[in-house]
Order: C-alpha cells, then sequence, then structure tokens
C-alpha cells in the first residue's frame, strides 16, 4: 500500500537546460525536484538529454526509482547525449514531434533554468493555454530569480496592451521546488 498522497499530475513534462548554467544552486534545485518527483510518484517527460539540468533531474529520479520518458529527436540523440536509463526513450524525427509527445505525455508543464530552447517550449505551451487548446498547469521555476527579466517581459506586454492580466496570471510562478511541490498538489507538512 502506497502511503505517499496523490496528485492530479502523474506526469509532469520538465522543461530545462541542456547545460548546468553558472550557478551550482541550479543544479541542487533540478536534484530535488527529480528526488521529490520520485518520492511521490510522479513520472519526469523530458527531452531526454543526459547532461545538464536536463541530466540531472532525469538521474535524480531514476536513481529513486521513479519513472523517466525521455522524448529526443534523432538528430540531438549524440549531441545531447540520450539518457539511456530512461525506463521508455523515444527517438523522435525533429522538434515538433517531440513537443507533441511531451505534450501529450503531461499532465503539467514547468520550466526550471534553461536557453532558448527551455523559453520557447514553454512559451508554446503557455500560447496553447491562451488560446484554450489545454488546461494543464504551466508553471516557472523562477529558481533564484532566474526568470525574473521572463517576468518582466510579460508585464511589459500586458502594460503595452499586447496580452491581459488574466493571461498572463493562468501562467504559474513559484521561486522553488517546496512551492512547486506545493503547485501540483503536494502542500508542504
Amino acid at each position: 500500500m502506497n502511503s505517499v498522497p496523490q496528485s492530479p499530475v502523474n506526469n509532469l513534462c520538465v522543461y530545462c537546460g541542456s547545460r548546468l548554467g553558472n550557478d551550482p544552486n541550479f543544479e541542487v534545485a533540478a536534484r530535488e525536484l527529480g528526488h521529490r518527483l520520485a518520492a511521490h510518484d510522479i513520472g519526469l517527460v523530458y527531452g531526454g538529454g543526459a547532461i545538464g539540468l536536463m541530466g540531472v533531474v532525469a538521474s535524480a529520479v531514476s536513481d529513486r526509482g521513479g519513472k523517466v520518458t525521455g522524448v529526443i529527436p534523432e538528430f540531438l540523440r549524440q549531441r545531447e547525449i540520450a539518457f539511456n536509463d530512461a525506463e521508455e526513450l523515444i527517438l523522435t524525427e525533429d522538434m515538433h514531434a517531440r513537443k507533441r509527445i511531451m505534450f501529450e505525455r503531461s499532465d503539467a508543464f514547468v520550466a526550471l533554468p534553461g536557453g532558448i530552447g527551455t523559453l520557447e517550449e514553454l512559451l508554446e505551451v503557455s500560447t496553447w493555454l491562451q488560446l484554450e487548446q489545454h488546461e494543464k498547469p504551466v508553471i516557472v521555476a523562477n529558481l533564484f530569480g532566474y526568470w525574473e527579466p521572463l517576468r518582466d517581459l510579460l508585464a511589459g506586454a500586458v502594460a503595452g496592451g499586447f496580452v491581459d492580466q488574466s493571461t498572463v496570471d493562468q501562467i504559474r510562478i513559484v521561486n522553488n521546488v517546496e512551492q512547486l511541490m506545493t503547485e501540483l498538489g503536494f502542500p508542504s507538512a
């Protein structure tokens, strides 16, 4: 019998960097998230790489016996070094197929620190949310203030009249892994 509380999120899509970034706290937080996902039996769906923050999250989930589903285009298999310890590693023809499969397999989305690809994936699922193509939670993990420039950009888009505040409010912003777990349905004890 599983004594761990259940969340409506069975599989979490995590967008994050294929690099570690300059702040070692990003790696620590990514590892903590992976451990917490495994502890709560939430499967990880992610870009399939074994390097950077992607690899840290996947390794942390796998090391604790959690389920890892990696989705990686064939052309990135060597560049991002596919995570071969994934329970399921799906090879796709291109980035569009990768993102579609990650979307379909996930109940919620979170963006940890990352680069242009992370930002693009986050904005795409946020756009789909705005266009009412899904109702899945979209969460920005603003770890150590990393996503403050995005927050400023969105505020500027509201001030400029290009987006409603209610649309921006659909994107949940948290500051640490504990708050992220609360958003996923696991309030702190």
